[in-house]
């Protein structure tokens, strides 16, 4: 198994964090991992993308073109990336702030109304868990044990107090994943 996946939006949105809890959790499913974060020099604000690659086998190189899964986040990323994703592959999207929304048909899109939820939870912070919850319904590579152990590894100390907040978001996100078109 290999999973090479681009999550992208803009900085401040949790998209290298998002990445980050990834790689750890794989890390804790002994995988092989990279993390490859790209952002500008504004971060938040700006647009960040991050690489993620999980497999069951040696990694050779951590810069990829194409990708198995697309995490997209605002419209920028939607115009850069949609078309990185490869046939059969799978492209997660959040429909706030997307004016054009995916239109090619020989992949698999869902969508996640991530904003609104993490509105409705109190907490527009874990937006991104929310997210990453429905990836990991579309994707099972890895279980909720080794994410909650990924989450420990990845936030420093002072923020463990929000790991059962960031799990309940998981959830949350596993439950609202929509599919739009499955190839």
């Amino acid at each position: 198994m290999t999973e090479e996946l681009i999550i992208a939006g803009f900085g401040g949105q949790g998209v290298l964090s998002m990445g980050k809890i990834l790689a750890y959790s794989g890390i804790m499913e002994d995988k092989e991992v990279t993390w490859f974060p790209s952002y500008g020099p504004e971060m938040r604000g700006g647009t960040a993308n991050v690489t993620v690659i999980i497999s069951d086998k040696r990694i050779s190189s951590p810069i990829i073109k194409h990708f198995d899964t697309a995490i997209i986040l605002n419209q920028q990323s939607m115009d850069k990336f949609e078309k990185s994703v490869k046939t059969g592959g799978i492209l997660l999207y959040d429909p706030n702030g997307i004016i054009h929304p995916p239109t090619r048909t020989d992949i698999s899109i869902f969508k996640v109304d991530a904003t609104k939820t993490a509105v409705e939870m109190g907490n527009p912070r874990v937006f991104n868990m929310i997210v990453f919850g429905s990836y990991l319904k579309i994707r099972p590579i890895l279980t909720l044990d080794n994410v909650e152990r990924g989450l420990q590894k990845s936030l420093p100390e002072r923020y463990h107090n929000t790991i059962p907040l960031n799990l309940e978001a998981i959830k949350k996100g596993q439950e609202l994943v929509e599919s739009l078109l499955e190839v």
